[in-house]
């Protein structure tokens, strides 16, 4: 049964958006060429706020990923970059990426905060405000 991967990080300071953009990217097209990976879409929303979403194939091959270079170390770097991290994971019976407005749901009834160095008020209270881009910011990269 395919997993799905959400994940929706806000960049803390404009300084940091070259770096992110950089591994962001890289990430991405890595998601995308890795074993056992079947979709991948990211959405550039509003107040420098990343969300991404993919499909797996297995839990293992997430994790595999996730562990891998450029991913991996990336995702170091997020605990200063960011102020607001939040990931949520869930298996369907069909490989078709959820909409954005999906997501956000799934994310607030099921989700979970990641650790930043410097947490914003609505990262602590886990108040995640609703993607509002509409699709205008999404790439689809596989």
């Amino acid at each position: 049964m395919p997993l799905i991967s959400v994940t929706r990080l806000r960049v803390r300071s404009w300084r940091y958006l070259p770096a992110f953009l950089f591994d962001a990217v890289r990430t991405a097209r890595q998601a995308a060429r890795s074993e056992g990976n079947l979709a991948v879409k990211v959405l550039r929303d509003a107040k420098n706020t990343w969300w991404t979403s993919t499909c797996w194939d297995s839990e293992a091959s997430m994790r595999k990923f996730m562990l891998m270079k450029p991913h991996g170390p990336a995702m170091r770097k997020l605990l200063e970059w960011c102020d607001e991290a939040a990931l949520v994971h869930w298996s369907q019976p069909e490989s078709a990426l959820p909409s954005w407005t999906e997501a956000h749901r799934r994310m607030q009834s099921e989700g979970r905060i990641s650790k930043v160095l410097h947490p914003s008020p609505d990262h602590v209270a886990f108040r995640i405000a609703p993607p509002t881009a509409s699709g205008r910011g999404e790439v689809r990269i596989k």
